[in-house]
């Protein structure tokens, strides 16, 4: 395969994972964008591994890792934000995936990252562990507590989580 088609076929997918790592589309695309052009610089070696995808995909969180690591990327771009009319059960929907994605986001960095590859890229322990690059028990260890932590969160809600906006 080469490095056009590859890109051509994962480019969205590499985007959505970036997009939820980051929660900043904006920054996701240019994450992104300067994976695949690590990546293309690199792609005799990476298109003879076994698992290219694994390989871009670690690249990608370790990218998205070192950028979280630097102090001026604490910044947080909020679009602006447009009123829509629509049925009060979808309205409900959207209040409870986006109060669980708030609980989400305040996971360490780590389990941040296990939860998103885990059940919003339907990973299996093993291929987590190899983007990862750590094992599949510290994988699952991870999870583990992200999920009880989400769990003791979302059956206490604190006072300045229930009108946070």
């Amino acid at each position: 395969m080469t490095f056009e088609e590859y890109a051509f076929a994962r480019t969205s997918a590499l985007v959505r994972l970036a997009r939820l790592l980051t929660d900043d589309e904006h920054r996701a695309e240019d994450l992104v964008q300067e994976v695949l052009a690590k990546a293309y610089a690199r792609w005799g070696r990476i298109s003879r591994t076994d698992r290219p995808d694994a390989y871009v995909r670690r690249m990608l969180v370790n990218a998205h890792h070192s950028w979280w690591r630097r102090r001026s990327s604490r910044e947080v771009s909020v679009a602006a934000v447009t009123d829509r009319a629509g049925a009060a059960d979808e309205a409900a929907v959207v209040a409870e995936r986006d109060a669980l994605w708030r609980l989400v986001r305040e996971l360490p960095r780590s389990q941040r990252t296990v939860i998103v590859l885990r059940y919003y890229e339907d990973l299996d322990d093993t291929s987590i562990a190899e983007i990862l690059a750590c094992s599949a028990g510290t994988v699952r260890t991870h999870a583990k507590r992200a999920l009880a932590t989400l769990r003791k969160r979302q059956e206490a809600p604190t006072p300045a989580r229930t009108g946070e906006f």
